[in-house]
């Protein structure tokens, strides 16, 4: 099928040492001759080698030279998009990598839409949907955790488990089909039992990793992190250790913040969407009563609340207030302050919870940053069990790969519940194709062109 030919930057538009303007389609390689001259004045690149890099310049349609580059040909199938590609590698100024374009698209080629060069080796079966989501994903990672689930899923992780669980589910649904065909030469006889053994075996390695979902997303995503506390407890201070540059403004004046402050933070390969809420505290004033009840707010969407108490004053009716709010939540307290003389201490602050057994309670310093190693290991614990590993599970991060995996779940469990009613054969079959379809979303063999439209318009121009 013919393609039209795209192009697109694709390194950042920023002034650096090199800047690639990427080339695809049918035409890429005989149009791209059309602006290259080498240092003999040879211009047709279809004489070159598949994977080869050639130094030479671009000229203009005046041959005009716009600059020296190395220009890399990459004959169909093998490139990116399975397509004739050209990469020009060109000097990394804005105005110049704009020029290049510029001289390029006059040739004929269309300026490429975001994500089309992956969506381009999509469609060309290079690569299945989960792996063409990994490659955005690759670009976006914040830690190493995010970079190696990325990476994990580019070579197939995902794709692999999935089309195997496919097959297994496909299989079924031949053999019924075959049996309600030829009764006189397939029998049936037993086959529930048989059946039921698959569909717990396959319902297990789904729920399993749908189990990897919650982490996944957050050590891929962050955890989201509130900040409260009463009005000149430390908070605003703690933010700024933790991002590591005065971020927020810390007076001895109660009430500075008066609304929330947003950061996101590397903890050692945890990464906290910070949010450094207003003090929460009865007042007057408008406008940080606005503050305090959009404070109020954040904690219903945190995964985590950091608690700072000031140990150098007594507990108050507004620290009964706060300790409500985190009751059956994700918290940590820090007695901030300590190195100040101590009023309130941790059996004070587990006597208003009324749990004795309350372990996250961490004596801090953010004047002396005392406790920041302390805070780490008990983020660790709440949320990974002590340690963060770098395995090779398969982890599940993506939110679309999830709701798939829970549908056909659902599907199988429907296809349990007719085997115990003793329904007829051709309910499995119909429930057992619909999570076949339902996986088959994961890998993009079973999703709509909107949908594809939509996944591809969220990457980057050029990639």
């Amino acid at each position: 099928m013919k393609t039209d030919t795209i192009a697109a930057i694709s390194t950042a538009m920023s002034n650096s040492g090199i800047g690639i303007i990427r080339i695809s389609g049918d035409e890429a390689i005989s149009l791209i001759s059309s602006i290259f001259i080498n240092k003999n004045n040879r211009k047709c690149l279809s004489d070159y080698r598949s994977n080869t890099i050639h130094y030479g310049f671009i000229i203009d349609e005046d041959k005009n030279i716009i600059d020296e580059v190395m220009v890399s040909v990459m004959k169909s199938p093998n490139s990116y998009t399975t397509e004739d590609t050209v990469e020009i590698n060109c000097h990394g100024g804005v105005f110049m990598m704009k020029k290049i374009m510029d001289v390029v698209l006059k040739t004929g080629v269309r300026a490429a839409q975001p994500g089309e060069f992956t969506k381009r080796a999509f469609l060309n079966g290079r690569i299945d949907l989960s792996e063409a989501e990994a490659v955005m994903d690759i670009i976006n990672s914040k830690n190493e955790f995010a970079l190696k689930a990325s990476v994990s899923q580019l070579k197939g992780s995902i794709s692999s488990v999935i089309k195997k669980l496919r097959e297994e589910i496909l299989y079924e649904i031949a053999f019924i089909e075959s049996a309600l065909d030829d009764p006189e030469h397939i029998s049936l006889d037993g086959y529930q039992e048989k059946l039921s053994e698959k569909i717990e075996d396959i319902i297990e390695k789904l729920k399993n990793m749908i189990d990897t979902a919650d982490n996944g997303k957050i050590l891929k995503e962050g955890i989201n992190t509130v900040i409260v506390g009463k009005p000149n407890v430390g908070k605003s201070s703690l933010l700024n250790i933790l991002v590591g540059e005065e971020k927020a403004i810390v007076t001895d004046i109660a009430g500075t913040t008066r609304d929330a402050l947003e950061e996101q933070i590397n903890l050692n390969g945890i990464i906290l969407n910070i949010i450094d809420t207003a003090g929460i505290r009865d007042t007057e004033d408008v406008v940080e009563k606005i503050g305090v009840e959009k404070s109020k707010k954040h904690l219903e969407n945190a995964d985590l609340i950091i608690y700072v108490v000031d140990a150098s004053t007594r507990l108050d009716e507004n620290d009964n207030e706060i300790i409500k709010l985190l009751n059956g939540r994700q918290s940590v307290i820090l007695l901030n302050k300590s190195d100040l003389e101590t009023l309130t201490t941790e059996q004070d602050i587990k006597l208003y919870m009324n749990n004795s057994d309350c372990d996250n309670i961490i004596s801090f310093s953010a004047k002396e940053q005392i406790g920041l190693e302390k805070l780490e290991e008990t983020v660790k614990h709440l949320f990974f069990n002590g340690k963060i590993l770098f395995n090779d599970e398969v982890y599940i991060t993506n939110i679309r790969h999830k709701s798939a995996m829970q549908d056909a779940l659902s599907s199988l469990e429907l296809v349990k519940q007719s085997i115990l009613n003793e329904m007829p054969e051709d309910f499995y079959s119909i429930d057992l194709m619909s999570a076949y379809s339902s996986l088959g979303k994961i890998i993009g063999e079973e999703v709509g062109e909107d949908l594809v439209n939509e996944i591809f318009s969220k990457f980057c121009m050029g990639k």
